[in-house]
C-alpha cells in the first residue's frame, strides 16, 4: 500500500485572477479585489483522479483546509497528522502559514510516507523541499499546480495528472525547485533562483522547469561535471553544448571532434591532465576511441539543432562498437529541444538504431531531465 501525505496551501494562486501576479504578502489585497481560493478545488481534482485509479493508498493529511477537507470530499478517510496553528476568522477562514506547511512535511516524514503531494505554487514547493533538506530526507514530492507562477519541475502539468502520477509512478529523479521575487515579477522583471532540489516521480505528465535568460548551457555543464564518477571513461562528442562540459571538466576540447576523458580514481592524473581526470584522446577517430574505452564508459552527445540527430551526423567517430560498450547521456538546451519534433539516430547499424529508439531522459539543466523520444 502506498502512503501519500497531502498538504494544501489554501491561499496559493489567489492573486492571479485579480492581477496581483502572486499572493505572497498580498492575501488581504487579493480578497479586497474579490479573489477566491482556487487551491482547494485543484486539490479535490487531483484527489478525485487518485481515487478513480483504484490504487491501494493510505492518505495522511494536514487538518482542515490544508488537506483533510479535500481528502474527505474525494472519498478518503485520511489520517490527520496535525492542524493549522490558527483559529478561524470572522468569515470562518483559517489563516494558514508557511510554518503550517513545514510542520505538515515534518509529520509526513515521521510517518514514513512514500510521497508528499502538495498543492500550491513555487513558494509552497520551496517550503516543502527546504524542510525535507533540513530533515535530510529524500521523500519524493509532487506538486499540484495552484500558484500564479510555476517555475519548478516538481509539478504535474495539471491537477488530475498529479493524482494519476501519485498512484502509478515507479521511479524518481531529481527535480529543480525554483522561485522568483514576486515584487520584481510585478515590475515585469523575471529572474529565477534555484532554491532547492528534491526527488520527484519520473513521469511524462510532469512539467519542465521554466528558465529565463541565458546560462542554461553553463548550468547543464555543471550538472554533468558534478555527477562524474571516479574511474569512468567519458566519450565527449562535438558541439558547443558538450564543449561547455569539457570546459567545466577543466580542459579545452576539440570543437568539431570527439575527445575522450577519464575521471581519476585517486585524484591523480597523467601527462595530459585536468584537476579531476585525464584527457586520453583528443580529436580521435573510431579506432582510437574504442581502444581508449575502459570498464565503464559514458558517451555524452547533443542532438544537432533543427535535425535532431543524436548519432550519425557530425559524430560518426562514435562508432556502433563504442555505443554498445557505453551508457549514452544526451544533453541539450531547452531551446534546442523545443525546436525539434523528435530525436533521430543513424549509426549505420540497423539493430543498434532500433535498440536506441524509444523514450530517453535528456539532461536540459543542472538537475532536470526531459523525456524525449528517439524515432
Amino acid at each position: 500500500m502506498r502512503r501519500i501525505g497531502v498538504v494544501v496551501n489554501p491561499i496559493a494562486g489567489m492573486g492571479g485572477r485579480v492581477g496581483l501576479k502572486g499572493t505572497d504578502g498580498k492575501v488581504e489585497e487579493a480578497r479586497e479585489r474579490g479573489a477566491e481560493q482556487r487551491a482547494p478545488e485543484r486539490a479535490r481534482a487531483a484527489l478525485d483522479a487518485l481515487a478513480e485509479t483504484d490504487a491501494s493508498v493510505e492518505i495522511y493529511a494536514f487538518g482542515g483546509p490544508m488537506g483533510e477537507d479535500a481528502a474527505r470530499a474525494a472519498g478518503f478517510d485520511p489520517a490527520v497528522v496535525g492542524e493549522p496553528d490558527s483559529d478561524a476568522d470572522a468569515n470562518g477562514e483559517i489563516e494558514t502559514t508557511a510554518a503550517d506547511t513545514r510542520e505538515a512535511v515534518r509529520a509526513f516524514v515521521e510517518r514514513g510516507v512514500d510521497l508528499i503531494l502538495f498543492v500550491g505554487g513555487d513558494g509552497t514547493a520551496v517550503d516543502v523541499a527546504e524542510t525535507l533538506d533540513d530533515l535530510d530526507s529524500e521523500t519524493p514530492i509532487l506538486g499540484v499546480p495552484a500558484g500564479v507562477k510555476i517555475y519548478s519541475s516538481v509539478f504535474a502539468v495539471r491537477p488530475r495528472e498529479a493524482g494519476i502520477v501519485a498512484a502509478s509512478f515507479d521511479e524518481v529523479e531529481t527535480g529543480e525547485v525554483n522561485d522568483v521575487d514576486e515584487d520584481e515579477y510585478r515590475a515585469q522583471e523575471v529572474s529565477t533562483e534555484l532554491r532547492a532540489i528534491a526527488k520527484t516521480p519520473v513521469a511524462e505528465q510532469r512539467q519542465a522547469s521554466k528558465q529565463t535568460g541565458g546560462g542554461s548551457v553553463a548550468t547543464l555543464a555543471e550538472g554533468v561535471a558534478e555527477e562524474v564518477e571516479p574511474g569512468v571513461t567519458y566519450v565527449l562528442g562535438p558541439g558547443g553544448t558538450v564543449g561547455a562540459i569539457k570546459a567545466e571538466l577543466g580542459f579545452e576540447g576539440t570543437p568539431l571532434g570527439v575527445d575522450v576523458w577519464r575521471a581519476s580514481a585517486d585524484g591523480e592524473g597523467g601527462d595530459d591532465t585536468t584537476s579531476r581526470g585525464e584527457v586520453v584522446v583528443r580529436d580521435g577517430g573510431a579506432a582510437e576511441i574504442e581502444a581508449a574505452l575502459g570498464e565503464r564508459n559514458v558517451v555524452v552527445v547533443s542532438p544537432i539543432g533543427g535535425q535532431g540527430f543524436v548519432f550519425g551526423r557530425g559524430n560518426q567517430q562514435i562508432s556502433p562498437q563504442v555505443i554498445r560498450r557505453s551508457t549514452v547521456e544526451i544533453v541539450a538546451t531547452r531551446a534546442k529541444l523545443d525546436g525539434l519534433d523528435a530525436l533521430r539516430v543513424d549509426t549505420g547499424d540497423p539493430e543498434l538504431d532500433e535498440s536506441l529508439r524509444g523514450w530517453h531522459r535528456v539532461r536540459v539543466g543542472r538537475y532536470e531531465r526531459r523525456l524525449v523520444r528517439i524515432e
